[in-house]
């Protein structure tokens, strides 16, 4: 897959999220919830579950988790996703290909 591929499928992804999103809790997270909510009081559970997504996505890209996937599944990072050329096209490697063949008597005399 692609960097095109990728954009299609977070276009596509972002088209199936609807402003609400049910989400099923299990009795653990359900647990842990349920302490956020109590020590952070925000206004609604809704809130430590957006501030929960932007720390898991921050960690992700801060380790290279993020990455790792996305070169795992679509052969890019998230910084050429964010440039929309991958790392060949922005040094011009892909316009200029380099000669593969090591031509060891290039030194000799």
């Amino acid at each position: 897959m692609t960097l095109e591929d990728l954009q299609d499928d977070v276009e596509a992804r972002y088209a199936e999220l609807d402003e609400e999103l049910p989400v099923g809790l299990d009795r653990e997270t359900r647990n842990e919830l349920a302490m956020l909510s109590a020590a952070m009081d925000p206004e609604d559970a809704d809130e430590l579950v957006r501030r929960a997504v932007h720390m898991l996505f921050q960690s992700a890209v801060e380790r290279g988790t993020l990455d790792f996937h996305l070169r795992s599944g679509y052969d890019c990072t998230y910084d050429e996703y964010l440039s929309g050329m991958t790392f060949d096209e922005m040094t011009g490697a892909s316009q200029f290909p380099q000669q593969q063949d090591n031509d060891d008597r290039r030194y000799q005399f």
